[in-house]
């Protein structure tokens, strides 16, 4: 079994934040190789739909689970100017950081509070985050409680994430509530090399 495959195989088994925060410590150095090696299309593809909604592209963005920074890379490439990245795992970070990216990196766990206050953030990206094992679907009503009126949160939702009904449920329940619109919905490719497919999303506050 080669180490592409085995730390396919194990990422959507993980069952709790120390197991995650393990993982992905010895994931790190060759994170982006694999996942890229696979066509990770998801970050291009959030990049590109919050691009297309959010009009001032200098705001502040807060890049939640930013793991090696490869979603970084995909909202500098279509123009944001100013992003912060936090993610659980400093191995993860340092890969980051040599990026050139990312205005300030945050070390922080989703089961604390969300970095920042309201307001210091005009919009909000989680990629690749909501799964089993990673970001819950209460991360959703959490970031939509930080934005301000006009403000974006484009998340990507792969097909492990789709297979719990709770994600999808708690954005059509904060559209009914007049709280957000989905202002963007596609989907698509996630890893096609692996035949995963995933929901992009962005909500603005209402």
């Amino acid at each position: 079994m080669s180490s592409e495959s085995k730390f396919f195989k194990h990422a959507y088994k993980l069952d709790d934040s120390e197991k995650t925060q393990e993982f992905y410590k010895e994931w790190a150095k060759q994170y982006d190789d694999d996942v890229l090696a696979q066509g990770y299309a998801s970050p291009s593809r959030t990049a590109q739909a919050m691009a297309s909604t959010v009009s001032d592209l200098e705001a502040p963005l807060l890049d939640l689970g930013c793991g090696t920074g490869l979603s970084g890379q995909a909202l500098a490439k279509v123009g944001f100017k100013t992003i912060d990245g936090t993610d659980f795992s400093g191995e993860m970070l340092n890969a980051a950081s040599t990026k050139g990216i990312y205005r300030t990196l945050i070390l922080g766990d989703f089961a604390d509070p969300i970095p920042g206050q309201v307001g210091d953030y005009s919009n909000y990206t989680a990629i690749g985050v909501f799964s089993p094992g990673h970001g819950p679907p209460e991360l959703i009503e959490a970031v939509v409680a930080r934005l301000q009126p006009k403000g974006c949160f484009g998340f990507s939702l792969n097909d492990h994430a789709l297979e719990n009904p709770l994600y999808e449920e708690t954005v059509h329940r904060l559209a009914n509530a007049r709280e957000i619109e989905v202002v963007f919905e596609e989907y698509g490719d996630h890893l096609p090399g692996l035949g995963l497919k995933s929901k992009i999303c962005v909500l603005e506050k209402l």
